[in-house]
């Protein structure tokens, strides 16, 4: 099938299930949309029981899908520059110490943890996957995807300063956590040793580098900026930091999200402060918002589409369902453990740590790394990659639907709790 006919219908099934869930779901949309693409891929495969021809061809539509590139190459950079333009730098300047130990430390202990827990699981499923595999695992479900959290998160009138913490680190733990990934799937398929020198340099080439080259790309863009005032050529230019950029930064085995999310910072911030007319900067929100939305549809959409081409064994629903709690567990320790060093500098609210863990949503990328595991190696099989891949859809699904249609409640309920504890406590000094 051509690009283009695939297109099509990818926006013209987005259109479909946007229109359905705003006009009787009412749900947010991305959880609504992967919902409905849920049970549409559930009916094609029941009608395909009946009707083989129905299976086939929505096997091979879907299978045509390059979900991976899609997602890392293609819609990633644009999301990512898009969530940044709207973060305040200065908010960010406030909440730097916890957003760094959590995009960091918390990303590495989590995937130590989930890595531990998983060989355990796969072990009492029956499953054989060795240790290294189980470590790529963790590395790919431990960072909180952007895409998801910062959807869900525009729903749920959060306090500022929680919104920042969550924002800001699912925008930079996405890049350390694929960084990571790249590290542990190098050692896992042969390709290096477990060298700690060669990951420490595969660190600063993708990280340090890729976000000193998105300041330098952002900086570029910002001095573009201050030179005209022409709101379709400012958005263009802003459209070419995102896409060239972000495939520059590829070329040069840079981080591209991390590059993304500092050139986003730059050019929302300093770029709209002394770059940009009131009118540019009206005209680049909307412009922006609507490739965020319009991607984000696409992107939960074929989420949901993507079960039609996976395989459920009752070993990985046991190992999925399994992991989920495993996976909260090692998020709340990977949360917690660093929050404590860090609060005592600057104090946390004990409402931040419940926050991060449930609102910590993994979502397309997740999927896209463990889609990027090969069928074969050297000429064999690659026996991890079928059940790290129902595990991971599993992890992602119960994430952005039940954890994503709880937190915001989840916040109430916390928000509530701290003001009668408040109340209460005011009570006792006053009497």
């Amino acid at each position: 099938m051509d690009f283009f006919t695939l297109f099509a219908e990818l926006i013209t099934l987005s259109a479909i299930f946007a229109y359905i869930n705003q006009r009787w779901l009412k749900l947010p949309t991305t959880i609504g949309l992967m919902i409905i693409a849920l049970v549409f891929s559930l009916c094609l495969i029941t009608a395909g029981i009946f009707v083989p021809v129905v299976a086939t061809r929505a096997e091979a539509i879907v299978g045509s899908i390059d979900f991976n590139k899609t997602v890392m190459q293609g819609m990633l950079g644009f999301l990512l520059f898009a969530g940044a333009l709207h973060i305040n730098l200065s908010d960010l300047r406030e909440q730097r110490w916890i957003i760094a130990t959590l995009a960091s430390v918390g990303v590495i202990l989590s995937t130590i943890i989930v890595s531990g827990l998983a060989f355990a699981v796969f072990r009492l499923a029956g499953l054989e996957i060795s240790f290294i595999w189980c470590l790529v695992f963790g590395a790919l479900i431990s960072p909180t995807d952007p895409i998801a959290v910062l959807g869900i998160f525009k729903t749920i009138q959060a306090p500022k300063t929680l919104e920042t913490k969550i924002a800001g680190e699912s925008l930079f733990n996405d890049g350390i956590g694929v960084v990571i990934f790249l590290g542990l799937y190098e050692v896992a398929t042969g390709e290096y040793g477990f060298d700690l020198v060669h990951l420490g340099e595969l660190f600063f080439k993708e990280a340090v580098l890729g976000a000193l080259f998105g300041f330098v790309l952002g900086w570029i863009g910002f001095r573009l900026l201050t030179k005209i005032d022409n709101y379709s050529t400012e958005i263009l230019i802003s459209l070419a930091l995102a896409a060239g950029g972000y495939a520059l930064a590829a070329a040069w085995h840079l981080s591209g999200p991390i590059a993304m999310v500092v050139a986003g910072l730059i050019i929302g911030n300093q770029g709209r402060t002394y770059a940009m007319s009131p009118k540019t900067i009206e005209h680049l929100d909307t412009f922006w918002e609507l490739i965020d939305e319009i991607l984000n549809a696409v992107l939960f959409v074929l989420i949901g589409l993507e079960i039609i081409v996976l395989t459920f064994t009752h070993q990985y629903l046991i190992a999925g369902m399994l992991m989920i709690p495993c996976i909260l567990l090692a998020r709340l320790i990977a949360v917690s453990l660093p929050l404590r060093f860090v609060g005592k500098l600057n104090p946390i609210h004990p409402n931040v740590v419940p926050m991060l863990t449930w609102g910590g949503l993994r979502g397309g990328i997740s999927v896209a790394l463990a889609l990027s595991i090969p069928t074969h190696l050297n000429g064999e099989v690659v026996v991890a990659r079928e059940p790290i891949l129902s595990v991971t859809y599993i992890v992602v699904i119960f994430s952005v639907i039940v954890q994503g249609l709880t937190v915001g409640p989840l916040l109430r309920y916390l928000i509530a709790k701290s003001e009668t504890t408040s109340s209460e406590q005011l009570t006792k000094r006053l009497r």
